[in-house]
C-alpha cells in the first residue's frame, strides 16, 4: 500500500504541475491576448474582463492542489514518513499502537517510484532500528534492528547473541564476541501467561532492551540455512544486513528468511511521534480499531 501511495503522489504531482505549467506558458497568454483584442474593439465592463481572464475549473483545481501535494511528496519521499507499529516483534522498544517517524534520507536519497539510489548519504550502523521492504514480499514494510553488517558472522545459540565482526583490515581478525546483556526484570510483559525476561543489551554503541521467552525453545529447524553453516550461524553478504526484532522469541526476522538487501532499505526510525493504547476491558464494546487512550509518556522515545 505504501508503494502504491507513493506512485499516486508522484502521478498527482506530475499531472497538476503540468496543468499549472501549461496554463502559465500557453493558456494564460492566450486569454490575455483575447482580452487585448476585445478591448481594442470596444469598451468592456469589469465583469466581462474578469470572465475572459478566468481560469478553467480544472486549472484552478490543479493550481490549488499542486503546492500541497508537491510538499507532501517531497516530505514523504525524501525527508520523513510516518509508520504505524502493527505487531509486537519490537517489544519492549516499540509497542503496538506506536506511530514512528522514519528518516528517509538516512541511507541515501531514492526516487519514490523505482527506489533507485540517487545520492548516498550514509549506511546502517549496528543497533539502528530500520524500516525496510520485506525481501519475501516487497509490498510489505518491516521494522527490525540492525544486528549484522556486511561481512559479519552472526551466531544465535541458546538465546545468546554472538557477533564476529568483519575483518576490515584488522590483524588479527576479531574473534566471535558474546553481546553484553544484563537482566532488568521479569513479568513486566507476558505472553499467554508466561512472564517474559527483560534484558538490557549493548549492541554496538546502542543500549536497548530485549525480551526473552523462557518457555519457548529455539526453532532452529526453521532457521535460514546458508551454505554449510550450522543452524543459527550466518555470514552477512556484502551489500546486505542481518536484522532482528527486540522481542527475540516472537519475531520473524533474518534468522528465518535471510538478509536485508541495501536496496530494500526505507530509512531509520528516529522517534515515536504519538502512541495509542488499544487495550480493551471485558465490558468495552468499542470496535478494536478505536484507541482507548494516548500514551503520552512514550512520545519522543526510541532507542
Amino acid at each position: 500500500m505504501a508503494a502504491y501511495f507513493s506512485i499516486f503522489l508522484v502521478l498527482v504531482t506530475l499531472v497538476t504541475g503540468i496543468i499549472w505549467a501549461l496554463d502559465a506558458w500557453l493558456l494564460a497568454p492566450k486569454r490575455r491576448a483575447r482580452l487585448a483584442l476585445a478591448e481594442g474593439q470596444g469598451d468592456l465592463t469589469e465583469p466581462a474582463k474578469a470572465q475572459m481572464l478566468q481560469e478553467p475549473a480544472f486549472v484552478e483545481t490543479a493550481k490549488s492542489i499542486f503546492p500541497v501535494i508537491a510538499f507532501v511528496m517531497i516530505l514523504r519521499s525524501f525527508l520523513y514518513e510516518p509508520f504505524q507499529i502493527p505487531s509486537g516483534s519490537m517489544m519492549p522498544t516499540l509497542l503496538v499502537g506506536d506511530f514512528i517517524l522514519v528518516e528517509k534520507f538516512a541511507y541515501g536519497l531514492k526516487d519514490p517510484v523505482f527506489r533507485s539510489k540517487m545520492i548516498s548519504t550514509g549506511e546502517p550502523k549496528r543497533g539502528d532500528i530500520i524500516v525496510f521492504k520485506y525481501p519475501k514480499d516487497e509490498a510489505v514494510d518491516y521494522i527490525k534492528r540492525v544486528v549484522g553488517l556486511p561481512g559479519d558472522r552472526i551466531i544465535y545459540r541458546n538465546k545468546q547473541l554472538y557477533i564476529q565482526e568483519a575483518c576490515r583490515g584488522q590483524s588479527p581478525c576479531p574473534e566471535p564476541r558474546l553481546v553484553d546483556r544484563a537482566e532488568v526484570n521479569r513479568g513486566e510483559f507476558s505472553l499467554d501467561g508466561v512472564p517474559q525476561i527483560r534484558y538490557r543489551e549493548l549492541l554496538g554503541n546502542v543500549t536497548h532492551d530485549i525480551l526473552i521467552d523462557p518457555a519457548r525453545g529455539e526453532p532452529t529447524a526453521f532457521y535460514f540455512r546458508q551454505d554449510d553453516l550450522p543452524a543459527g550461524e550466518f555470514v552477512v553478504p556484502q551489500g546486505e544486513y542481518f536484522a532482528m526484532g527486540d522481542n527475540r522469541d516472537n519475531s520473524t526476522d533474518s534468522r528465518f528468511w535471510g538478509f536485508v538487501p541495501e536496496k530494500n532499505l526505507v530509512g531509520r526510525a528516529v522517534c515515536i511521534w504519538i502512541s495509542f493504547e488499544f487495550d480493551r476491558k471485558p465490558d468495552d464494546f468499542l470496535p478494536s480499531w478505536i484507541p482507548t487512550g494516548v500514551r503520552f509518556n512514550r512520545v519522543g522515545g526510541l532507542h
